[in-house]
């Protein structure tokens, strides 16, 4: 009897090893999804991270235009580079004022029609086709 039960069919020789093969094909395929998804997610973050720190700048900017609303017309600026190197000074603030808040490629600019106010913040992130931007219009009465 012990000779029956160990017995195994001719027809059945290799088919633990193929199932092992296709649950190790299935198991590679999941963990590749589950990379690729965290590759979107850094990803993602990434991009929110820039929109936040442009809005900062942005907001900072207008901040430092509600402090001296005599004097608005020497706050603008054409593409004022903000990509991280830039310094401190008085009316425009740099990475010092922000640590962290370095934007790649970063630029900002600042016009003034009246009391209406526009900042534009543009950068363009590592990889990307086309650059990014932030625009923040606040109206400054004197």
């Amino acid at each position: 009897m012990g000779m029956r039960a160990s017995r195994r069919h001719r027809g059945a020789k290799g088919v633990i090893l193929l199932e092992v093969l296709i649950s190790v094909l299935v198991l590679a395929f999941g963990v590749l999804g589950i990379i690729g998804l965290q590759a979107a997610a850094i990803q993602h973050t990434t991009a929110a991270k820039y929109r936040t720190d442009a809005s900062i700048i942005a907001n900072a900017r207008i901040g430092q235009m509600w402090i001296q609303p005599g004097g608005l017309s020497g706050f603008v600026e054409t593409d004022t580079d903000i990509s991280g190197a830039y310094q401190s000074s008085g009316a425009n603030p740099g990475s010092k004022d922000f640590p962290g808040a370095g934007l790649p490629n970063g630029k900002r600019s600042t016009s003034v029609a009246g009391q209406r106010v526009t900042v534009t913040v543009t950068w363009q992130a590592p990889g990307a086709n086309r650059a990014s931007n932030v625009v923040v219009v606040a109206h400054i009465v004197l």
